[in-house]
């Protein structure tokens, strides 16, 4: 759906304060500032080898791969959610997997991961999305709390997988092979 369009239909979040709207290729330097906050908020900063040509290859490029809403408080982007569609097969319909949601810690208490969330969720219910998924850190009590005052509810009963590096090379480039009793 074009910006513009998403625009008259839902108009983004504004206040005297703050506006909530999609981010445009002059505000990757900033997300990608907040990612690396983020990360080490979380302990991951060694993790993180993105860099701004990445990042605005997957929001921007000839294939997007990613959306991202940016906070905006006096013009400073203080916060973001970046999310990307998934499928269910049970529900038969598309998903929104939010992968980042974060506001700067003096910012935090106004409003702005809420909002934020809120035009995430408006867009998936716009699109006709069956559900809206996320994950969080086990340690990250006050997110969770956040998420459940919500309405989100855990997934106890399920367990993430990941491959990354060697592991998914190696499986990527593994010789297809013909089940047994198929030869």
């Amino acid at each position: 759906m074009a910006e513009s369009l998403f625009f008259e239909v839902f108009p983004m979040s504004q206040s005297v304060d703050h506006q909530i709207r999609f981010a445009s290729s002059a505000d990757v330097p900033a997300i990608l500032g907040l990612i690396r906050e983020l990360a080490e908020y979380e302990r991951l900063l060694d993790q993180v080898v993105a860099d701004e040509a990445a990042l605005h290859r997957a929001l921007f490029g000839e294939r997007r791969y990613v959306e991202a809403m940016v906070a905006l408080v006096e013009g400073d982007c203080v916060g973001f959610a970046l999310f990307f569609h998934n499928f269910s097969t049970f529900l038969g319909k598309p998903g929104m997997y939010l992968e980042d949601l974060y506001v700067r810690p003096n910012f935090r208490g106004r409003g702005l991961g809420k909002a934020l969330l809120t035009q995430v969720a408006r867009i998936a219910v716009e699109r006709d999305c069956g559900r809206m998924e996320w994950s969080v850190l086990d340690w990250n009590e006050p997110s969770i709390r956040f998420y459940e005052r919500l309405g989100a509810k855990p997934l106890t009963d399920w367990t993430i997988f990941r491959l990354t590096g060697d592991a998914l090379r190696g499986l990527g480039r593994s010789e297809p092979f013909t089940p047994r009793g198929l030869e």
